[in-house]
């Protein structure tokens, strides 16, 4: 059994200086391919179930999937709550099974923040589970936009809620489709220095992948989250499996045809975590 917390794979990250890649799941196709990329990269990987999965998949089920899979996994698994926004929603996930909740309080006051993210690191502590916070609203492509993370706020949050790892916003944003962006590293570098917690980078996929590995071996960030340069790589294995023969209908052999593509596209991601160069 391979199942993890948070903490269990973060910490040796933290202290091994590499990253361990937050893949963001929609369905069992991918978190399959995902754990299949993780045992052929010889790393760990935390699945993600957040709020449009868990709209589509009720949590206790996707529980029971993200365990069955670890429980057969040669690497670590971590089965995460991504996004939690309510002490409901992170207790159900709790109680389906996850063993790291991540609870966003992000859009709120410091002080409302960090009492409610602590009553979650109690709650998942209790329970012998991680608990991940968020400090400075991260945004979203198109959307909402970032506020960068305070230095002294985030010491603060990190102190005063005991979270076992911290999201911070630092230019990354949701749902980017490209990687022409880039991280304040000289903010993540204020941070660490007075915060030292796993540090979580979350709209991964708008990173430069240079910079991940860079930041992955040579910072605090402990934790890329990767959504959707990952659909992407879904939405055209999809593609390419519905037109390659016009006749098919059966929608199992079709997304049979994917699982190859996103195993490859998720061993690109785990490749670039630093992980491999640690161990070299």
């Amino acid at each position: 059994m391979s199942l993890a917390t948070l903490s269990d794979v973060l910490q040796p990250a933290l202290r091994g200086h590499y990253a361990v890649a937050g893949l963001v799941t929609l369905g069992w196709e991918d978190m399959r391919a995902f754990v299949a990329a993780a045992e052929a990269e010889g790393c760990p990987v935390i699945l993600q179930a957040g709020p449009s999965c868990r709209a589509h998949t009720p949590l206790p089920v996707l529980g029971k999937m993200f365990r069955h899979l670890a429980e057969a996994a040669s690497v670590p698994v971590v089965a995460h709550l991504d996004h939690g926004y309510t002490a409901q929603e992170c207790r159900e996930a709790l109680d389906s099974g996850f063993t790291s909740l991540m609870y966003d309080g992000s859009r709120a006051p410091l002080a409302q923040n960090i009492d409610e993210t602590a009553a979650i690191v109690e709650m998942a502590h209790a329970a012998g589970i991680s608990c991940e916070g968020e400090i400075g609203f991260v945004g979203y492509a198109q959307g909402e936009s970032s506020a960068g993370t305070d230095p002294q706020e985030a010491a603060k949050f990190a102190a005063q809620t005991g979270v076992d790892a911290m999201a911070i916003s630092v230019g990354n944003v949701h749902l980017q489709q490209d990687k022409e962006g880039g991280l304040d590293e000289a903010r993540i570098r204020a941070i660490e220095a007075l915060a030292n917690v796993p540090l979580v980078i979350h709209g991964g996929s708008g990173v430069p992948v240079a910079q991940r590995t860079a930041l992955a071996t040579g910072s605090n960030v402990c934790k890329y989250n990767i959504g959707t340069e990952l659909r992407m790589a879904f939405g055209n294995a999809m593609r390419d499996a519905v037109n390659s023969d016009p006749s098919r209908f059966d929608r199992v052999t079709i997304l049979k045809d994917t699982h190859d593509p996103m195993v490859a596209a998720a061993r690109t991601v785990l490749s670039a975590m630093g992980h491999g160069q640690k161990e070299a």
